[in-house]
């Protein structure tokens, strides 16, 4: 049985977009001039991003 995670890690996040894990770190401090749409979850120090809203991130951007 093959079990998909609901919440994603940083670098897992940066793979799943596209883009590289520095720049999602760099756009979730507080002081993030152009922060990440997506609030993250913590889980004591973890950093996770659940899929759903990550899908309906990329759902919601402009394709033109």
């Amino acid at each position: 049985m093959q079990v998909t995670p609901r919440l994603l890690n940083i670098v897992e996040t940066a793979a799943f977009l596209g883009i590289a894990p520095k720049t999602l770190r760099n756009r979730l401090g507080p002081r993030a001039k152009n922060p990440f749409p997506v609030k993250p979850k913590r889980i004591g120090k973890r950093v996770l991003f659940d899929v759903k809203a990550l899908e309906a991130f990329v759902d919601s951007l402009d394709t033109h």
